[in-house]
C-alpha cells in the first residue's frame, strides 16, 4: 500500500466520526508509538497474509455453502448451511474491515494518528472487533445447539425445525452482538488504542470511566459461556453419535457406511473445539487477569511503564501476551472455514481410511488390506453422496 492508502484512511475515519461519536481514550492521541518500524517493515506481513488467506477460505466456503444451499431439499440441512455461511460472512467481513486500518497503520510507521487525527476511526475498530469476535462465538454456539438437538432428539427436530427459525435465530444475533458493541458509543466502556498501537480494542484498565468494567467483564463473560456452550454440546453430540453408532453397527453396507460417517463427524467435531480453546482462551482470561490487576494494554506506551522495575516489567508481559492472545482469536477467522466445511471436503473423509480402521465404532478387529484401502478410496470419489448424509 502507498503512502496515499495510508492518507486514504483519514478521509475514512472522519466519515465514520459523524456516526460513531467521540467516545475513545485520550490516549490515542497522547501515547508514543514505537516508531522502530517503516512503512515497508516486514512486519506488516503479518496482517497482509491473514487478510489474504481469511478472504480466500471464507469466499471459498460462501460459494460452496451457496451451491449446497440450492441443492438441499432437506430443511435440516439448510438449517446449518445458514449457520456456516454466516459464519463465514461474519469472518470475511471481519478481515475485510480491519485488516486494511492495520496494514494502514504499518505503512504509516505505527502512527495511528497520522490515519486517525480525530479519534473515531479507532472506535469503528474497536466495533468492529467486539461484533464479529461475538458473533463468530455465538454462531458456533448455535450450530453446536443445533447439532446436539439433530443427534439427540431427532423426531422432535425434523418436526419443529424450520430455516425460517433459523433466520430468526442469526438475525437476533447479530443485532443484539452490534447493540452490545455500540455501547461505548453511547457512554458506556470505551475503546483504547493497544499495543503496539496497531489496533484498538476494550479498554481494561480504566475504572474511571463509566460502565468500563461492566462492559470489558460482559464481553469476556459472553466469550467464556459461548465456548462452554459450544464444547458441552459438542461432547453431547459425540457421545450420542458413538452410541448409535454401537446400535447401528453390523457387516451391512450401509452400517459401514454410518461408522465411517460417525468417524468423520466426531474428528470434525474434535478440531473445532481445539480450534475454538487454542483461539480464544488465552484472550478471554487475559482479560479477565487485566481486568482484575487494572492493566489495560494501552499502557504499555506511557513512560512509567517503561521503568525498570518489576510491575514494569508484568505489564510489559501482558501487554505482549495481549498483541499474541488478539492475533491469535482473529487466526479464528481463518481457521472457521476450514474446521466447519472445507477440510471435510478435501482432506478429511481421505484420513478417516486409516482412522477407520482403528475406530470404537469398528465391528471388524483387523486391519483392513490393501486391497480394500483402494476399494474405499474409490468409492470416495465416486461416493461423494455418502457425505450428504450428515448427521449435523
Amino acid at each position: 500500500m502507498t503512502k496515499d492508502g495510508c492518507d486514504s484512511i483519514e478521509s475514512f475515519s472522519t466519515t465514520i466520526g459523524a456516526m460513531l461519536g467521540s467516545n475513545v481514550s485520550k490516549s490515542l492521541r497522547e501515547s508514543n508509538v514505537t516508531k522502530n518500524s517503516s512503512c515497508g517493515s516486514v512486519s506488516v506481513g503479518f496482517p497482509i497474509s491473514m487478510m489474504i488467506t481469511g478472504m480466500v477460505g471464507n469466499t471459498l466456503a460462501l460459494i460452496l455453502v451457496c451451491i449446497s444451499y440450492r441443492k438441499k431439499e432437506n430443511k435440516r440441512k439448510k438449517s446449518f448451511l445458514l449457520c456456516i455461511g454466516s459464519l463465514a460472512f461474519v469472518d470475511l467481513f471481519g478481515q475485510l474491515l480491519t485488516s486494511p486500518i492495520v496494514i494502514s497503520v504499518y505503512r504509516a510507521d505505527l502512527k495511528w494518528e497520522r490515519i486517525d487525527s480525530s479519534g473515531n476511526l479507532c472506535a469503528f475498530f474497536g466495533v468492529c472487533m467486539t461484533t464479529f469476535g461475538l458473533c463468530a462465538l455465538f454462531l458456533a454456539s448455535a450450530m453446536a445447539i443445533e447439532r446436539a438437538m439433530a443427534i439427540t432428539n431427532p423426531h422432535w427436530y425434523s418436526n419443529n425445525m424450520k430455516t425460517s427459525v433459523t433466520k430468526q435465530t442469526l438475525v437476533v444475533i447479530w443485532c443484539l452482538v452490534l447493540l452490545f458493541a455500540l455501547l461505548p458509543i453511547v457512554g458506556v466502556g470505551k475503546y483504547t488504542l493497544q499495543w503496539p498501537g496497531t489496533w484498538c480494542f476494550i479498554s481494561t484498565g480504566d475504572r474511571e470511566i463509566p460502565g468500563n468494567m461492566f462492559f470489558a467483564i460482559t464481553f469476556a463473560g459472553l466469550g467464556i459461556f459461548s465456548l462452554l456452550v459450544t464444547l458441552s454440546c459438542n461432547v453431547v453430540t459425540i457421545r450420542g453419535l458413538i452410541v448409535r453408532c454401537k446400535t447401528k453397527s453390523g457387516t451391512s453396507q450401509s452400517s459401514k457406511q454410518w461408522e465411517r460417517l460417525t468417524t468423520e463427524t466426531v474428528i470434525q467435531l474434535l478440531g473445532i473445539m481445539c480450534v475454538l480453546l487454542i483461539c480464544w482462551s488465552p484472550l478471554l482470561v487475559l482479560m479477565l487477569r487485566m481486568i482484575s490487576t487494572q492493566v489495560s494494554s494501552h499502557e504499555c506506551n506511557s513512560t512509567a511503564v517503561n521503568s525498570s522495575n518489576m510491575s514494569g516489567r508484568d505489564v510489559h508481559f501482558d501487554c505482549n501476551f495481549f498483541l499474541t492472545a488478539i492475533r491469535l482469536a482473529s487466526l479464528n477467522q481463518i481457521l472457521d472455514p476450514w474446521v466447519y466445511l472445507l477440510l471435510r471436503e478435501i482432506l478429511l473423509r481421505k484420513f478417516c481410511l486409516v482412522a477407520n480402521a482403528v475406530s470404537n465404532c469398528s465391528v471388524e478387529d483387523h486391519k483392513e488390506t490393501p486391497a480394500a484401502l483402494d476399494a474405499l478410496n474409490k468409492q470416495n470419489q465416486d461416493g461423494n453422496n455418502l457425505h450428504k448424509q450428515e448427521s449435523s
